[in-house]
């Protein structure tokens, strides 16, 4: 497969953050990141723009959102103006970029990008244990390439390592504890603002719980506004919750595989789906790595596990390419394939499609 030039840094940035002050943890995060946060906020601000969602609007969502972070979790909310503070960035901007999901959501001509996830969960068999693992892509505009970062936090209740974007919290990783999480985008015709953005839920997964349990109390706790997907699992357990407006809903895995691409999967909040953003995409690319693995031998590992999303013309999508000839906002492609071990407490991150694995190398983080 011939992959369209996307571009990328010569050395993908690492953050690091190490206190149990929230606040300072943002700082340090804001000082490593006082060149990217600007650009980030002017690809959204260009996005924002397409969609027709005014700057007063944009301005008014941030800020009820980090009233809503911080009545949540004022931690949640310090280490935002923290890493406005280290960063030299108004703090309503660095929610701008917290809240990039559901500001988004206004826009009836920007579609989110496409992300397609797998998780394995064997059982354990004539004295092998119980093991999790999980492989996904991250889909997203191209404009947006350049401004992510791996990241490393320390200082919490759970250390936890993974990737995100330049002023963001959180996104795709797996902590101390071994909890892992993916983290796929949906649509509901009731998103919009009033609850916790699913990137700052993410953060606060990955900082607080120590199992799947854990979790998903703090998910059904969470005031939500907007929709999302969570592939959750620890050493023994996993589950796939279905984030939404109109509620939390999880599934289990069917002959121990989870497959999320970017359409709800239990009925209550699929009857009001966003259906014109991502299908027949969605649904394809899901039928699609379903029969793939249905037809395949089960995958005993990451790295075959990482197989099953490549694709190459002809088949959906789920090695997402961009197309280079589209405008402003229709050009995703797959900016990072992220493959979680809750055993080891790894995340390996590759800089690249799903193609790409083995002609580049995957960054393997530590959280414990």
């Amino acid at each position: 497969m011939t992959t369209p030039s996307i571009p990328r840094p010569e050395h993908r940035r690492h953050v690091k953050a190490a206190d149990a002050d929230p606040r300072a943890r943002g700082i340090a995060r804001g000082e490593q990141l006082r060149d990217g946060i600007p650009a980030a906020l002017d690809a959204y601000d260009r996005l924002f723009a397409l969609g027709s969602v005014s700057p007063a609007q944009v301005r008014e969502d941030a800020e009820r959102t980090l009233d809503v972070i911080g009545r949540f979790r004022p931690g949640a909310g310090a280490e935002i103006e923290g890493i406005a503070h280290g960063s030299g960035i108004e703090p309503w901007r660095i929610g701008v970029l917290n809240a990039r999901t559901e500001i988004l959501a206004r826009s009836a001509t920007v579609p989110p990008g496409e992300c397609t996830t797998i998780v394995r969960h064997v059982n354990g068999s004539g004295g092998s244990a119980t093991r999790t693992f999980g492989v996904q892509t991250w889909d997203w505009h191209i404009e947006l390439s350049a401004l992510w970062h791996t990241l490393e936090v320390r200082g919490g209740r759970h250390d936890f390592v993974g990737i995100t974007e330049d002023g963001i919290l959180g996104k795709i990783g797996v902590n101390s504890a071994g909890l892992a999480l993916h983290f796929n985008i949906l649509g509901h015709v009731r998103d919009g603002i009033g609850g916790v953005p699913v990137h700052v839920l993410a953060a606060i997964v990955l900082e607080e719980a120590g199992s799947v349990a854990e979790a998903v109390e703090i998910v059904r706790a969470a005031p939500l506004a907007s929709s999302g997907s969570f592939a959750l699992f620890d050493e023994t357990d996993a589950v796939l919750l279905d984030l939404s407006p109109v509620g939390v809903f999880p599934m289990r895995p069917e002959h121990g595989t989870l497959v999320r691409t970017n359409h709800f999967l239990t009925p209550t909040p699929a009857a009001d789906e966003k259906t014109w953003l991502y299908q027949p995409d969605s649904g394809e690319r899901y039928d699609f790595v379903r029969a793939r693995l249905a037809r395949a031998e089960p995958p005993a590992t990451l790295d075959e596990l990482a197989g099953h999303l490549v694709t190459g013309d002809g088949e959906p999508p789920v090695t997402c390419l961009p197309d280079l000839d589209k405008p402003l906002g229709q050009r995703w492609a797959s900016l990072a394939t992220v493959a979680l071990d809750p055993a080891t407490r790894t995340a390996r991150v590759l800089d690249g499609t799903p193609a790409d694995i083995g002609s580049r190398d995957w960054r393997v983080l530590t959280a414990g």
